[in-house]
């Protein structure tokens, strides 16, 4: 019956160890060893990821006949309603009606479900894809704005209703402007 506590006292001994070679007192060396990828490739990987994507873009519109521009951040928007008054400048409080889906026409959020986004443009705080458009408008505008997503939720999404690298489509009307 000694023999027993013998084996597992050994054993523990023997897992203890394999667990403190796995965790870091490995050779010094090997530890040091990186991969390192250039700046560059990074730089072209980006650059071809914004490619596929105004592609993808260039086709919805395309297939959808949608009169749209590109900006040369690569936001597309349609001014449907030019509105009234003077442009929105950084600085004013902007309060929107609003719908946002993904290309294939799901509805992620609007303001019908969850109220006007106000916001103060300038800021942050939102899609820089929407601040760049929201300046392009007048109070009472209607727009359009299709936003590759280093202009929206990026790589990640949203944690919500946005999947990663998505492409939205943000259909809005400026209902008020003020100035902070």
């Amino acid at each position: 019956m000694r023999f027993l506590p013998i084996v597992n006292k050994v054993l523990i001994i023997a897992l203890f160890m394999s667990v403190c070679s796995c965790s870091g007192s490995q050779n010094p060396d090997r530890r040091k060893e990186s991969v390192e990828i250039p700046l560059e490739t990074y730089i072209n990987v980006n650059r071809k990821l914004v490619e596929k994507e105004q592609q993808r873009i260039r086709e919805f519109v395309k297939e959808n006949k949608l009169k749209m521009k590109p900006t040369g951040t690569g936001l597309w928007y349609r001014i449907d309603k030019p509105g009234e008054g003077e442009s929105i400048r950084k600085g004013q409080v902007v309060m929107l009606e609003y719908q946002v889906k993904l290309l294939d026409g799901t509805v992620c959020y609007d303001s019908e479900e969850l109220g006007p986004k106000e916001f103060l443009v300038g800021r942050g705080g939102v899609e820089s894809g929407l601040e760049e458009g929201v300046l392009m408008l007048k109070n009472g505008s209607s727009a359009s704005f299709i936003m590759p997503p280093h202009l929206a939720h990026g790589l990640v999404g949203d944690d919500g209703k946005i999947p990663s690298r998505a492409i939205i489509v943000y259909d809005v009307e400026v209902v008020g402007v003020k100035n902070q």
